[in-house]
């Protein structure tokens, strides 16, 4: 597969050379007998996972686990960021029996770890934090001991959306940060690299306990350097676990950004050792990580390191 285009960044092109997709990005093909099952108790719900909407290349392998991440809020994203596959447009309808329906998933699995995430909502006044909070709520009350993880939109920088969250008590508040301010506009637009961050202090603030983490997309022509920085502002504010993984380009459509680099698993497992050395309770760094893979082993196994901001 032939990748090539050009990136545009703070009034500046970057050529993206064509980069041919190396071998070791393979991912297993999904079939098995609890995939199956798991997608089809997804549509008997009437629920939608990140998993399918963005193509995420673990599905066989999580799925078989019996292991999905729930996305809320509907399938429409009302952002359009360079690098998604989830569709964009104007969502029609808030459903407001869905925080009981993905608890009684919850419950039927049996999960130890549940991740919860969602598209972005900006034409609600809450950005859906109120449905994310009675998501979490709800599977308390049907599963005990079930611990809950939440990827979270940045909700336009709303406090007392976020507060809304906090307040319900998830174990693990997720945020992605996705790449270095220098490429914000193009890969991420409608976010702020800054908004971003005061999201994730915020989260510490409020309680230094709670578990933090965001995740960043490799792949679109980030200098080193930039990478490194950006871990080190992360580390800065609090964030106990970051996930790295490769960019791969969703179709060939001009909306989707090209492919500029594919990291080396062993580039990777640098960039996993460089991060724990600054202070990270744990990075999950490769080429097909994605923001939730291996998620329940980073609750049990990660404690919250002391924050600067406490």
């Amino acid at each position: 597969m032939i990748m090539e285009g050009i990136i545009q960044a703070e009034g500046l092109q970057i050529e993206a050379p064509s980069v041919r997709k190396p071998p070791w990005l393979k991912a297993r093909a999904p079939g098995g007998p609890n995939f199956l099952e798991l997608k089809k108790l997804m549509r008997d719900h009437n629920l939608h996972t990140v998993c399918e909407e963005a193509k995420c290349p673990n599905i066989g392998e999580c799925w078989e686990e019996r292991t999905a991440t729930f996305l809320i809020l509907g399938d429409t994203c009302t952002r359009r960021c360079s690098f998604c596959a989830i569709k964009h447009g104007l969502p029609t309808e808030l459903d407001l029996n869905e925080p009981e329906r993905v608890a009684e998933t919850v419950r039927v699995l049996g999960l130890q770890h549940a991740v919860i995430t969602s598209v972005n909502r900006d034409d609600l006044k809450d950005g859906g934090a109120s449905i994310f909070a009675a998501t979490i709520r709800k599977i308390r009350e049907r599963l005990e001991g079930c611990t809950i993880e939440v990827l979270i939109p940045d909700f336009k920088g709303s406090y007392e959306a976020l507060l809304m969250v906090l307040e319900a008590r998830p174990d693990i508040l997720n945020h992605n940060t996705e790449t270095v301010p220098r490429l914000y506009k193009e890969v991420r637009p409608g976010a702020k690299y800054e908004r971003s961050l005061e999201l994730l202090a915020r989260a510490k603030r409020y309680d230094p306990t709670m578990l933090t983490k965001s995740g960043l997309i490799l792949g679109f022509g980030e200098e080193k350097e930039e990478l490194l920085q950006t871990m080190r502002d992360l580390l800065s504010v609090g964030c106990d676990i970051l996930t790295l993984g490769q960019y791969l380009r969703p179709t060939s459509l001009d909306r989707h950004l090209p492919v500029v680099k594919y990291y080396t698993p062993e580039e990777f497992q640098e960039l996993k050792r460089l991060g724990e050395g600054m202070g990270f309770g744990h990075v999950e760094a490769g080429p097909l990580v994605r923001s939730s893979y291996h998620a329940g082993r980073q609750a049990r196994e990660v404690t919250p390191h002391p924050s600067p901001l406490t």
